[in-house]
């Protein structure tokens, strides 16, 4: 969907919307035919809800494509992510306040472990606590490099921000972490001449992480990923004309919003927490983005039955959300993340869109094989889904004569 089409579209409404993002909310089935983590969750709410809705499955990005968070959310926002392209980096320099300048380059990193031979035996470090992660990053800040600057922040639990500073450095740069246990970490190489500079400094201070390091298990090795710069992009409220807020815990999400030029107000990881700050603020903005995370959590541990818990959680909460009276209601996750693969995936992610102006389309449950046959279809893009919500929310005109 082209931004400038929708944004010369816009118009102002007295209209509330929300989006509301389970985290990896799309799974699979524990044997053939049973039912997905979303299926055997007790959901009287979201069931009801479907029931009034209009709902379907939607691609991130495309078939077969396994989304990160970042592309998927943009999604999510409407942006298309092969158009708006950006590292974890700048997206965790964002949700901590990190004063990024122009000529930074920023990745994640993940505090791992890895054994003698040097073998990621963990890829976050037993999800070591955040004030673990301070007394480390206070460790690595000790680490010096050759003609430019390194700055190492916490942001939560295993992750960290690793920020470079200098002369003529590039992003493309591929991730260090293997993705995979068993494996040692990868050596960063430059994907042109220009971030050959960025992929030595990386490089160097990988060695140096592992030296002081070496004694603190099990955070005893950190991976860097995404390597980017700051973008610039069309801001929210300039394609869709609403001011936005994100009631995010986790930094990524606050900062791809505060990116967008949404507010970020914070709220403790609760969904009940985060349904009392939106209810709180309902009066202040025409547009609410709500992130859960947990479930995206549970299912990259492998864990079916953690993941079904978070999922009843916020169907538990849910009722203070609709107390809210949003006028559009989008819930959904941002990709899948089935408990079996304990990782991101490329099925496409349930979703509904509660309105007075939505085609109820007969669908009872909120899970995958009922969404099927939803109105939505199975496979919308969901770059469509956030126009769809400003429409029924009467924010966009008509196109054309």
């Amino acid at each position: 969907m082209d931004l400038q089409i929708i944004a010369s579209l816009k118009r102002p409404a007295d209209t509330r919307v929300v989006l509301l993002v389970i985290d990896g909310l799309g799974g699979l089935p524990r044997h053939p035919g049973d039912q997905t983590e979303l299926e055997a969750a007790q959901t009287p709410n979201l069931d009801a809800l479907a029931a009034r809705s209009v709902t379907g499955l939607h691609e991130p990005i495309g078939g077969g494509i396994t989304p990160g968070s970042g592309p998927a959310h943009l999604a999510l926002f409407g942006y298309d992510a092969l158009d708006y392209q950006i590292g974890r980096g700048v997206l965790s320099a964002a949700g901590i306040d990190f004063d990024l300048q122009p000529q930074d380059v920023a990745c994640r990193g993940n505090f791992c472990t890895v054994d003698a031979s040097g073998q990621v035996t963990d890829r976050r470090a037993g999800r070591i606590s955040t004030e673990r992660n301070r007394e480390l990053v206070d460790q690595l800040r000790q680490i010096e490099l050759p003609d430019a600057e390194v700055f190492v922040e916490t942001i939560k639990e295993h992750r960290l921000l690793v920020v470079f500073r200098g002369e003529d450095l590039g992003t493309a740069v591929n991730d260090t972490d293997p993705q995979h246990t068993g494996r040692a970490p990868l050596e960063a190489r430059a994907g042109d001449h220009g971030s050959r500079r960025t992929a030595e400094l990386a490089n160097r201070f990988s060695e140096q992480a592992r030296e002081v390091l070496a004694d603190h298990h099990p955070a005893n090795m950190v991976l860097l990923r995404g390597f980017a710069s700051l973008p610039d992009w069309p801001s929210f409220e300039h394609v869709y004309g609403t001011s936005a807020a994100a009631i995010a815990g986790y930094p990524m999400y606050r900062g791809l919003a505060r990116l967008l030029g949404m507010d970020p107000l914070t709220a403790e990881e609760d969904p009940r927490a985060k349904f009392a700050r939106l209810r709180e603020h309902r009066d202040h903005f025409d547009f609410f983005f709500v992130h859960v995370k947990k479930a995206d959590s549970t299912g990259e541990d492998g864990d079916f039955d953690g993941k079904v818990a978070v999922i009843e959680g916020v169907d538990e909460a849910l009722p203070d959300l609709l107390a809210a009276e949003p006028d559009v209601l989008l819930v959904t996750g941002d990709h899948s993340t089935p408990w079996s693969l304990a990782s991101h995936s490329w099925h496409p992610v349930p979703v509904l869109l509660a309105s007075q102006h939505c085609r109820p389309d007969g669908v009872q449950t909120f899970g995958e094989r009922a969404l099927i046959g939803g109105g939505l279809g199975p496979r919308i893009p969901a770059t469509h889904l956030m126009p769809l919500a400003m429409a029924n929310a009467g924010r966009l005109e008509k196109f054309g004569a």
